[in-house]
């Protein structure tokens, strides 16, 4: 009858369809003196309980205002801790009959091996789950160092190529250049000392946006040329310029015919200010305007008709004039020149009348 007191208790727990097999623990239990009123069967935990359900639903846990804890872990817990444990959180919320105090005590010293036992897996389970963390975030510190590195490598690269973009390669050829009759329409002007003239690609011309641009030019045997582009070269590719012969005398000789450069925008360094040179018909009911002697590519012409309180917008033309269809219906206007770098220039006081021309005080 050593056992029986336990079958009593599985009985108690899951009911009759419950059978109970217990293996005494032996080792240094055996030997302990059992405190007052309990023999050695009662005192002595045991390892294994195996139920038999007569449904497949596990027990239900419900909550008990008892002192009886569960002990939760993040580790799977061993099948005997788990199976007594849940019978211990469903016997919590029965009371025990005084006759089978012996019975509850055992259930109390098996509940505290499971607590141990539990919490020992919980401990086991912490320690994973803190190496387990610092492995990731070790993993994540390596992936994160390697992602910076990249993005260093790629920004000095993105850095490097934009201070090489301000150069391109390209091919320069020759023809007997035209000013006055060139497509940026610089009818009259004369280019300064030591600026030499270009005709500019066609494939890049945009609506005559280059006109009055300098670049300068260096040739293949390294010596550098300023040119103000004032023509257009329509079959000449984006990076091709076709400059006036003299120009291209001082980079090669003439027989070369083609020859490979390297050219940039440059500022064009004019020592006068700029001009304002109306086309002729120009007049209050059409308006025709265009700059000479920019010291940089221009990129709008306004007017205002109030002393400078608003300013109207005019259209650029392919032949590098500045128009307004219908005029602004007065004979003196203000006109704002911007230059490509955002530099303006205000001239005061223009008349609005054919082929008349004005100079301005300052330069962009």
């Amino acid at each position: 009858m050593k056992y029986q007191r336990l079958a009593s208790l599985g009985a108690v727990l899951f009911g009759a369809a419950a059978t109970v097999s217990a293996k005494h623990l032996g080792g240094r239990h055996e030997h302990n003196q059992c405190p007052k009123g309990y023999t050695v069967s009662v005192y002595t935990s045991y390892s294994t309980v195996y139920l038999t359900s007569t449904t497949s639903a596990a027990p239900e846990i419900t909550s008990s205002s008892s002192p009886v804890a569960v002990v939760e872990t993040a580790a799977p817990v061993q099948t005997t801790s788990a199976v007594v444990a849940d019978a211990a959180s469903t016997t919590s919320s029965t009371p025990v009959p005084t006759s089978e105090a012996p019975v509850a005590a055992a259930t109390q010293a098996t509940v505290a091996v499971v607590a141990e036992l539990s919490t020992e897996n919980a401990v086991a389970a912490a320690a994973t789950s803190s190496t387990s963390q610092e492995a990731a975030t070790s993993t994540a510190q390596a992936a994160a160092s390697t992602s910076s590195s990249s993005s260093s490598n790629t920004s000095t690269k993105s850095s490097a190529s934009s201070s090489s973009s301000g150069s391109t390669s390209g091919e320069a050829t020759f023809y007997g250049g035209n000013v006055a009759g060139g497509t940026c329409s610089f009818s009259g002007y004369t280019l300064p000392s030591g600026l030499f003239g270009t005709a500019f690609s066609g494939a890049a011309w945009n609506n005559a946006a280059e006109c009055g641009a300098c670049v300068s030019v260096t040739g293949p045997k390294g010596n550098t040329i300023k040119a103000m582009i004032v023509d257009q070269c329509p079959e000449c590719a984006a990076s091709h310029l076709d400059l006036f012969q003299d120009a291209f005398a001082e980079l090669s000789d003439i027989s070369a015919g083609i020859i490979d450069i390297t050219w940039e925008y440059t500022s064009c360094d004019l020592s006068g200010p700029l001009k304002l040179k109306n086309k002729e018909g120009t007049s209050q009911y059409w308006f025709s305007m265009q700059v000479v002697n920019a010291n940089e590519p221009v990129t709008k012409l306004e007017v205002s008709t109030d002393g400078g309180s608003t300013w109207q917008s005019t259209t650029r033309t392919s032949y590098n004039y500045f128009e307004q269809s219908s005029g602004f219906g007065v004979d003196t206007v203000d006109v704002r020149v911007t230059g490509q770098s955002g530099a303006t220039v205000v001239v005061n006081s223009v008349g609005c009348s054919s082929g008349s021309e004005i100079t301005a005080s300052s330069n962009l």
